[in-house]
């Protein structure tokens, strides 16, 4: 096939650029400077542009852009920049899928679990209704912007976890073990959805011959919490694990990120995946924690 990728040089799009290169797929990549690749589309998706005449170049569409939540604290302002970066992308992307002459066939576009707001003790899966909170109202509103794709285009909302892996949230809380002041975030028992980045990359490579449509939740099969999920990162870092933060003080520090990221408890099922017979390549999160480390140590040598 050949894919046109939104967010191709960030922390899930690398990957998945490799990936699908090296199993027989030419990859596009959207890049908001002046291309200097044959492989390099520009375009300004803030401002609306792109060259629409690309969607008929293409046979799939999949857009990883927007900015980072794991840069903190969210500010005002930059509450604001996390949602108008993802519908800004996304609009760009599917006004210019319906003016295309020949419409991709597959429309791959990035959400989150933050869909289902705070839901202690509650099994959520696709099924499950949306919840309140900020990060809900920005999902919302960025998978309603997917919406506007071409009806003949198979979109997908891939409502994505936590990312362990190289970079990211996970990055932050590696450095905090490393150093030896990791330990227990409020009751440490929320569950944290989370997902390895090789099934990251890995399920996205799946729907691209799948025949899914919707959201689809990628989380790893196996629950954790919190707690599980840093005492395991101290264990294998061999760091102590002591601290105690209490939730008012996440609070006061981070504002509404601690409680949206830190606090919240989703206990997230991936079961539209699972039915449709995608095999994760890291089941737990421990599994998926060795991987990220190994990596590490590789990239060290």
């Amino acid at each position: 096939m050949r894919v046109l990728i939104a967010g191709a040089s960030g922390f899930i799009g690398a990957p998945l650029v490799e990936r699908l290169r090296h199993e027989g797929h030419e990859v596009v990549r959207l890049v908001r400077r002046r291309a200097q690749a044959d492989d390099e589309v520009s375009w300004s998706p803030a401002a609306g542009i792109i060259d629409f005449t690309v969607m008929d170049r293409v046979d799939a569409v999949v857009n990883l852009a927007g900015a980072s939540l794991a840069r903190l604290p969210w500010t005002k302002g930059y509450r604001g920049e996390i949602l108008d970066s993802r519908i800004g992308v996304t609009r760009t992307l599917a006004d210019a899928m319906r003016k295309s002459r020949k419409p991709p066939s597959v429309f791959l576009s990035a959400s989150a679990v933050g869909y289902y707001g705070d839901r202690p003790g509650e099994l959520l899966t696709e099924y499950s209704s949306a919840g309140t909170g900020f990060l809900a109202e920005v999902v919302a509103k960025w998978e309603q912007a997917a919406t506007l794709a071409p009806e003949e285009t198979r979109t997908v909302n891939v409502r994505t976890g936590l990312v362990v892996g190289q970079g990211g949230a996970m990055q932050r809380v590696g450095t905090l073990t490393k150093m030896g002041v990791s330990g227990r975030l409020g009751t440490g028992g929320q569950h944290w959805p989370w997902v390895a980045l090789d099934d990251e990359v890995g399920a996205l490579v799946h729907l691209l011959d799948s025949k899914l449509s919707g959201p689809v939740n990628f989380t790893g099969p196996t629950p954790a919490t919190a707690d599980r999920v840093m005492t395991a990162m101290a264990e294998r870092m061999k760091r102590p694990y002591a601290f105690a933060v209490p939730e008012r003080m996440l609070e006061l520090a981070l504002g509404r990120a601690a409680d949206e990221l830190l606090l919240s408890s989703q206990k997230v099922r991936p079961q539209r995946l699972i039915d449709d017979g995608y095999r994760f390549t890291h089941p737990t999160v421990e599994s998926a924690l060795d991987a990220m480390l190994s990596a590490q140590r590789d990239r060290a040598r």
